[in-house]
């Protein structure tokens, strides 16, 4: 088999305990999830020679690889925030492609919620408070502030509504409420979100994640590997990565993200086109994020967001595009960087192990492909993963 000709597969994924983890380390969630994915891949940690994680910059891959009792020969910290998952899957699909490694391990693990629980505040500074963006932060320019400020932007140059925002809250609710690992199921109206209060104007509190605990790890293997596993194989068909701005006087138009670029990488690699797609994992730190992902990633024209999340399309029970079928950061977990939590939710809907909140066709067959695409800091960076049964 020539270097670069082997395909790659995810053969298995878990997540640790999450929602309220009062109990447990960082190091014992990346523990617990990565033991889950092994047993649901059906194979020992002996054949893991590839290792990638990153914990909000202060878990370095060697300690938690040492923790977990691994000694790669591959290994990665890519830190570009929430879409850190999705791009150190690329890298992992490359290397594995290119014969540097066989079975990569993919881990993340998270106490945000209990940190703050406790009075511990586990920010990571050198993301977005250090270097040129100490001149945004002492006016209040944080993060929240950021996206709040671009969805304005957004409402003002194609008429978006908050009406139609608040609705990408309500369904993600919807969805989390099929899901019995959500953190939070309860229905929700459009009012809901309106009526809540205020965070970042335009934000109320339901347009922003929720904070949870848990982890998450996905396993990655060449295709020789795949007849010795437990699951069916779900293949990695084409990835694509980009990175746009840190500060803001950077960002050429707060109107597109940096999935735009992405998005078409992936889908060009795959060689598939956006309207095959089945369901898509959206990373929703807040409400525009996910509207303007669907725009990015070419499933709607560009401003035309708003109309395409009214009317249900976004949900796993009637929707024409089922997103965050999970409940997403909104709804089910963000316990910080939630990209890896993308790719285990997709590989669950393309198995059909997704329980009640199964995405099918109106034939009742399974999904064929799904996409996860993955976004870092306010729209800084993008990685997007196009992911397909056999």
């Amino acid at each position: 088999m020539t270097p670069g000709s082997r395909k790659v597969a995810v053969v298995g994924v878990a997540l640790s305990d999450c929602g309220r983890v009062d109990d447990m380390t960082p190091y014992a969630l990346h523990a617990q999830a990565a033991r889950r994915a092994l047993a649901d891949a059906g194979l020992d940690r002996g054949v893991v020679d590839g290792f990638a994680s990153a914990g909000l910059g202060t878990l370095p891959p060697v300690e938690v690889a040492e923790y977990l009792g691994l000694r790669p020969t591959w290994v990665d910290s890519t830190a570009v925030g929430g879409s850190t998952w999705e791009v150190m899957a690329a890298h992992a699909a490359d290397a594995i492609a290119a014969g540097h490694a066989n079975a990569v391990l993919l881990v993340y693990g998270s106490t945000a919620r209990a940190d703050i629980k406790a009075g511990r505040r586990t920010g990571n500074l050198s993301f977005g408070a250090r270097g040129p963006l100490q001149f945004e932060v002492p006016y209040g320019h944080t993060l929240i502030a950021k996206y709040a400020m671009a969805a304005r932007r957004h409402m003002l140059e194609f008429g978006t509504t908050i009406e139609q925002l608040a609705e990408v809250a309500v369904q993600a609710r919807a969805n989390a409420a099929l899901n019995p690992e959500a953190m939070f199921r309860d229905p929700i109206t459009v009012d809901d979100v309106l009526s809540g209060p205020m965070i970042a104007d335009p934000f109320t509190k339901l347009h922003c994640c929720i904070r949870s605990d848990g982890g998450a790890a996905v396993l990655l293997a060449a295709e020789e590997y795949v007849q010795d596993c437990r699951t069916a194989p779900i293949w990695v068909l084409g990835t694509g990565e980009s990175v746009s701005h840190a500060a803001m006087s950077e960002w050429p138009d707060f109107t597109v993200s940096p999935a735009a670029v992405s998005g078409r990488l992936a889908f060009a690699r795959a060689g598939v086109r956006p309207e095959e797609i089945d369901f898509a994992e959206i990373y929703d730190a807040f409400t525009y994020m996910t509207l303007v992902t669907l725009e990015d990633l070419g499933f709607c024209a560009k401003g035309e967001g708003g109309a395409f999340v009214e009317k249900g399309r976004l949900r796993v029970s009637g929707g024409e595009l089922p997103v965050n079928t999970d409940g997403g950061g909104l709804s089910a977990q963000h316990p910080g960087m939630r990209g890896l939590f993308l790719l285990v939710e997709a590989v669950r809907q393309l198995r059909g192990e997704a329980g009640a909140r199964q995405v099918t066709g109106g034939d009742g067959e399974l999904p064929r492909l799904g996409v996860a695409s993955g976004t870092g800091g306010w729209f800084c960076s993008s990685g997007t993963v196009v992911l397909g049964r056999g």
